[in-house]
Order: C-alpha cells, then structure tokens, then sequence
C-alpha cells in the first residue's frame, strides 16, 4: 500500500486549480473585509475628531434669547462679553468631584451683552464657603455651553446651594430671564481663586457610525469562510469520486 496515495490525491490536476482558485478567493475575502473594517475605524476617528474640533464662536451668534437649549449646543465653546451680577447672587452647587475629591461649583449669573442672563461655572472648591467678589464692568468670557441639569432637589436661600445646575429650579430663585442651559468658565482669570472647572469631554462617536462599513467587512469573511467551505466539500467530493473510478 502505498502511503503517499492520500496525500498525492489533493494534489491532482483538477484539485491544484480548485486549491489556487480558494486561496485566492479566501484571501480576497479577508483582504476586503480588512479594508472595509479600516474604513470603520477610520470613521470613528474623523468623526471624533469633528466632535472636538469645534470652532469657538459668538455665544448670540449660536443662541438667540429664549431659544430652547439644542443638542447641536452640548460642549460647544463660545465667546460673550458681560456683566456678572452682585456677588452676593452667585450659587454653590454641591455634590461636584474633582480629581476624585467631592465638592461645589460656585456659580454665578452674567448678563450677556446682547442677551439673556446666563449661569457661569467660575471654579471648584472642596466645600461651600464665603462667596468671593465678581468683576467689574462688562467683561470678556470664553466658555463652553452645557444643557441644564435635573435631580437639583431644593434649594437653600440661607447657603446659597443647591444639588444641581437645574434651570426650571433656579429661574424662580432669580431676578432675571435665564438661558435654558448654562457654561462652564475656560478663563481662570475668572474663577474668583477657586480651582477651574475642566469641561467635559465630549463623548465617543456610538459604535453604528460607519456602520455599513463594519457590515461590508463581516459580510466579506462570511465570503471567505464559503469559499473555505465550498473548497473543502468539492475537494471531498472530487476526491471521493476519483477513489471510486479506481475502486
């Protein structure tokens, strides 16, 4: 018996044009599927990267006076001159962390040129304490807008705190006209020697973005593991009936 026999029947003629034909189409598969999985990848970034290459621009430019608060606004940075209103109005929001460690953000209310009043985050401080004084005269602010916050519970005139940025709270808590969202300060020179309130990030691109892409690359290797399939099963098959021709 020859034990070369089944090793030299994968190897005819009809079967070596079967094999080259799978290789190349199985690796095509995989090669395309790569491809279109790249070009995922790729949208996720360049949609990341749109995310938070946002151009600073006008705040009244972006939001006009009784406007509700869009989506299209959320982490948007923006620019204004204004008019803080008397220290003695500004708001400890507590429950805020920082670098791990709990504590309130000091808020203060500014009346912006051309606009409505509008509740700035001005810093951080561990605990709530004597509200410190706010600038002079009209003054230039670079901030980023934020959508208001919910759960604030009540506030307390007595401390001037309350558990949340919530607008629909604090507008009957305030002389003035309140923009439905608030900002967080980027100028330091503002933040009245607390410590500044990073923005938040803004958050990642949800996974279906680009995701026919993603579908092309799984409908690609499904390919390949058909053509593996069909490969395996012809080649069998030839095989088998060469074997019964001998027999």
């Amino acid at each position: 018996m020859n034990r070369d026999a089944p090793v030299r029947s994968w190897f005819t003629p009809g079967l070596i044009g079967l094999h080259t034909f799978a290789v190349v189409a199985i690796v095509f598969c995989v090669v395309m599927g790569l491809w279109q999985a790249g070009v995922y990848d790729d949208r996720q970034v360049h949609e990341q990267a749109d995310k938070r290459a946002v151009p600073r621009v006008e705040l009244t430019d972006l939001w006009k006076a009784d406007s509700p608060f869009l989506k299209t606004y959320n982490h948007r940075p923006v620019s204004f001159e204004a008019q803080f209103a008397p220290a003695d109005q500004q708001i400890w929001v507590t429950g805020k962390e920082q670098d791990g460690r709990s504590g309130a953000w000091l808020v203060a209310p500014v009346q912006v040129v051309g606009g409505d009043t509008l509740l700035l985050v001005r810093g951080w401080a561990p605990e709530p304490g004597a509200l410190p004084g706010v600038p002079a005269g009209t003054v230039p602010v670079r901030a980023v807008l934020e959508p208001g916050e919910k759960n604030a519970g009540a506030f307390d005139p007595a401390t001037r705190t309350i558990g949340a940025v919530r607008i629909p709270t604090l507008i009957n808590e305030m002389p003035y006209d309140l923009y439905s969202g608030f900002a967080i300060s980027t100028d330091a020179d503002l933040s009245g020697g607390l410590e500044p309130v990073p923005p938040p990030v803004p958050s990642d691109v949800p996974w279906t973005t680009g995701l026919r892409n993603l579908a092309y690359a799984l409908q690609w290797w499904v390919f390949g593991l058909f053509a593996a399939f069909m490969w395996w099963r012809m080649s069998t098959e030839i095989r088998s009936a060469s074997r019964a021709k001998v027999a």
